[in-house]
This record gives structure tokens, C-alpha cells and sequence, in this order.
């Protein structure tokens, strides 16, 4: 499955602030801060990754129930979704 290109765009800026906010969690890990920033921030780019990984599966989906020559394969979108939960 490839990705169309309009569709990439906002899932690696979704990548790339899950990144950013990765790199913070490290930094206030070192600095000591609260631990109630720290899992904020934790679950912040917990969400971004959920997000971008749920864009890819739903450009698949769409690419699978739009092509005439191929059978929606529903045991794997079941596998990628819950890989996700």
C-alpha cells in the first residue's frame, strides 16, 4: 500500500510533532520537572502517533475498497487497527 501524496503531508507533520514533543518529554525528564508534565506531554505524543498511524490505515482502507481488481482483505485492517490499541 502506498500512500497517495496529498495524504503524506499531514502525517509526517503529525510524526514530526509527536518527534518534538518526544524530545521535550527528554528534556524535562533531565531537568526533573513534575511528573504530571511529563505524562501530559506523554500523552500528547501518544495521540499524534495514534493519529498519523490511524491516517495511514484509513488511506489504506480507501485505496483497498476503491480498487476494482482486489478483495478487501478485512482480517488485516482488523490486525492494523488493534495494533493501534
Amino acid at each position: 500500500m502506498e500512500l497517495p501524496v496529498e495524504e503524506i503531508a499531514p502525517v509526517v507533520n503529525r510524526i514530526k510533532r509527536a518527534r518534538g514533543q518526544l524530545d521535550g518529554v527528554v528534556r524535562m525528564l533531565e531537568e526533573g520537572r513534575d511528573c504530571e508534565e511529563v505524562v501530559i506531554q506523554l500523552a500528547a505524543a501518544a495521540k499524534a502517533l495514534d493519529r498519523a498511524g490511524f491516517a495511514v490505515i484509513a488511506s489504506g482502507l480507501r485505496q483497498c475498497v476503491a480498487a476494482d481488481d482486489s478483495e478487501l482483505d478485512l482480517k488485516r485492517m482488523e490486525r492494523l487497527f488493534l495494533s493501534l490499541a
